[in-house]
């Protein structure tokens, strides 16, 4: 939610909130999908690296290692199921009893747990075995269903899901919807955790939410506010990002640090309007966000940045910079509702 956006070269002179209207805001959108063909080329392939600050500090040398022990995995798309099963959350506990951060369940473990740590015990509450034991039953499960037509990976998954037999039977993933969906939201989910190794393409809904950010320039700041009637049209930051991608129909988290997940994620100097950008006081953890704005083009964006304050353009090239995120409808669709 928009919490504390503090005081760091806040305010843009009218000067400059009059050079960024609404006209020169619109032409920048128009002009990005003029060019995007030139500018888009898809993320391409190769090995994966987990995108800057995507997983906690604390556990991103384990996810990057034991995310590469066989080819069915890679560390983006063992942090996507992380992130899916428990928000990177090692005290997490379901009420089917699923425990830690991997959401083990004790039959499992009892199986699959292993010491990753090497102190001498299997401990799911512990990161350092759980997120090796995680990966470690990802490629039990490849193992399983080598044989088997179609994307290993895909296959992997579907066994994490339905089981390894169902995958055997059908050849391939399973028809069932869940086991299908599984499958689709933690590759989807994969594509945020994972470090662009190319052009991010342009998101068409960009100019939509930009222009019902627009709308609301001047409008005054209200900590957990919606833009709803009953607390007089009035956001916080989160709340405005929210609203600004619901109108072109994406529905986005309500938190800033949950809105980062909602796709890949471009690089500073392949920003582009629509692309949601980022801040934090711990640039090591997207976890630890605490604000996001729009991105309007020309180093600035739209975002309610605080009590007291009115929605309006800042400047984004501040020390607590995170990074952006450009967000796609798969990936929205594909983020957790319970993190």
């Amino acid at each position: 939610m928009g919490d504390g956006w503090t005081m760091r070269k806040m305010w843009v002179g009218a000067g400059v909130a009059v050079a960024l209207g609404m006209g020169f805001v619109m032409l920048l959108v128009v002009g990005v999908y003029l060019v995007a063909g030139n500018v888009a080329g898809g993320a391409g392939g190769g090995a994966k690296r987990l995108a800057k600050g995507s997983v906690p500090a604390a556990y991103q040398p384990i996810v990057q290692k034991w995310g590469n022990l066989c080819p069915a995995i890679n560390p983006a798309l063992l942090a996507a199921q992380l992130y899916q099963e428990s928000g990177f959350n090692p005290r997490a506990q379901s009420a089917a009893t699923a425990q830690g951060i991997a959401q083990f369940i004790p039959g499992t473990w009892a199986t699959h747990g292993i010491d990753g740590d090497g102190d001498g015990d299997r401990d799911v509450w512990d990161p350092a075995d759980a997120i090796p034991s995680a990966a470690s039953y990802d490629c039990s499960l490849a193992s399983y269903v080598k044989d088997v037509p179609g994307d290993p990976t895909e296959n992997m998954l579907a066994s994490y899901n339905a089981g390894a037999y169902a995958v055997i039977k059908y050849q391939g993933v399973p028809p069932y919807k869940e086991t299908q969906n599984y499958v689709r939201v933690i590759t989807t989910l994969e594509k945020s955790f994972a470090a662009p190794t190319g052009r991010v393409d342009p998101s068409e809904q960009a100019a939509g939410a930009i222009a019902y950010a627009q709308k609301k320039l001047g409008t005054p700041y209200l900590w957990g506010g919606n833009g709803t009637a009953e607390q007089g049209g009035r956001f916080d930051c989160s709340g405005l990002t929210k609203a600004a991608y619901e109108s072109v129909g994406i529905e986005l988290p309500r938190v800033a640090n949950d809105q980062y997940n909602a796709g890949p994620h471009p690089g500073r100097e392949e920003l582009l309007p629509g692309d949601l950008v980022f801040f934090s006081d711990d640039l090591t953890n997207s976890r630890a966000i605490r604000h996001v704005g729009i991105y309007v083009g020309g180093g600035y964006m739209i975002d309610a940045p605080r009590t007291g304050a009115v929605i309006r353009f800042d400047p984004i090239d501040t020390p607590d910079y995170f990074g952006a995120t450009r967000v796609t409808e798969d990936g929205a669709k594909a983020l957790p509702t319970t993190v």
